[in-house]
């Protein structure tokens, strides 16, 4: 109910500066400091007109478009500012469904304007709301493509990492392969082709100058040797 009474007294401000051709926060200000008979504007009373004052601009435009009878400059005043109210709400204030918005347009309208202006009201306000939810809904479609699409590059980020921590991988067990191949050549080279030990002195490195064992003649003491070896001392 307060909010009820604060958007009444917020079309009787804007209502009156509409009439005048003057402009609402400077009439707004007159109200504020000087309420005149009635009590100081509620604190809602006072969003909506600054709020309308804010956006006229877009809320006109708004309005407009969806207005197939009349232009904005056309209507009645107080249907105009009705408008602007329940647009300000659906545009610009989350805490107000829109229904509620238009509803409450339509109490106002009841009774304050014309027979016809209820049913005019209901139709730019409800083709408004449908505009807000079409924008809403392809907004809502635009995040999902671009979630889905950050997912997909991530994916495609992960597997690029997996690919090069396998080529990584690849590459290390090429490189321990061809160590483990340089020892293995190594070690063969050391044993040698008929596999002896490497230790085996080569042929070429025996000295050539010692004698055989055919060539040495043992010389046994004279006492040991048999008579028939001895020389003759003749």
């Amino acid at each position: 109910m307060a909010r009820s009474t604060a958007r009444k007294r917020a079309l009787n401000t804007l209502y009156e500066a509409d009439e005048k051709s003057q402009d609402f926060l400077s009439l707004l200000e007159e109200r504020k400091a000087r309420p005149g008979a009635q009590t100081p504007l509620p604190a809602y009373a006072v969003t909506l007109v600054e709020g309308v004052a804010e956006h006229l601009r877009d809320i006109d435009e708004a309005l407009q478009t969806h207005s197939t009878r009349w232009p904005l400059s056309r209507m009645h005043a107080i249907d105009r500012n009705i408008l602007r109210i329940a647009a300000w709400e659906m545009l610009y204030n989350s805490e107000v469904p829109d229904k509620v918005a238009i509803d409450e347009a339509l109490s106002l309208a009841k009774t304050l304007s014309d027979a016809d202006a209820p049913a005019f009201i209901h139709g730019v306000l409800s083709a408004l709301e449908q505009e807000k939810n079409d924008h809403q809904a392809r907004r809502e479609q635009a995040g999902r493509i671009a979630a889905l699409a950050d997912a997909e590059a991530d994916v495609d980020v992960s597997d690029d990492e997996s690919d090069k921590a396998k080529a990584s991988v690849a590459a290390s067990e090429h490189v321990c392969s061809e160590d483990a191949h340089a020892d293995s050549d190594s070690e063969s080279a050391a044993i040698g082709p008929e596999g002896g030990d490497s230790d085996q002195v080569p042929d070429h490195m025996l000295d050539q100058s010692a004698p055989s064992l055919d060539q040495l003649k043992l010389t046994l003491p004279e006492e040991l040797t048999p008579d028939a070896d001895r020389p003759s001392s003749n």
